[in-house]
């Protein structure tokens, strides 16, 4: 595991005091949970946009594509295809 120092605004350790105190876990863990989260987000934003693939989702998030399946279906994100997109996929198997 690798260690990183960086400088926080107060705010920001503000918020990771208070997550700390009602989550009950010290701050780096709740700081690496928090990176996680934003890479999740980042990951998802960049699905939805078009901008990565089902399988390059998967592969970020280092799921299998059914979990990343199900975590789109939980989360309301559809894919970011139209209709006519989804038909001329199976044009392929013709």
């Amino acid at each position: 595991m690798g260690v990183i120092s960086l400088r926080l605004k107060d705010r920001d350790m503000e918020r990771l005091e208070e997550l700390s105190m009602s989550e009950r876990k010290d701050k780096s863990a709740i700081a690496r949970e928090l990176l996680e989260y934003g890479w999740d987000f980042l990951m998802l934003k960049s699905y939805k946009e078009g901008k990565l693939s089902l399988t390059g989702l998967a592969k970020k998030l280092d799921i299998s594509i059914s979990e990343a399946i199900d975590l789109l279906k939980e989360l309301g994100i559809e894919a970011p295809i139209g209709f006519d997109d989804y038909l001329k996929g199976f044009e392929v198997f013709d």
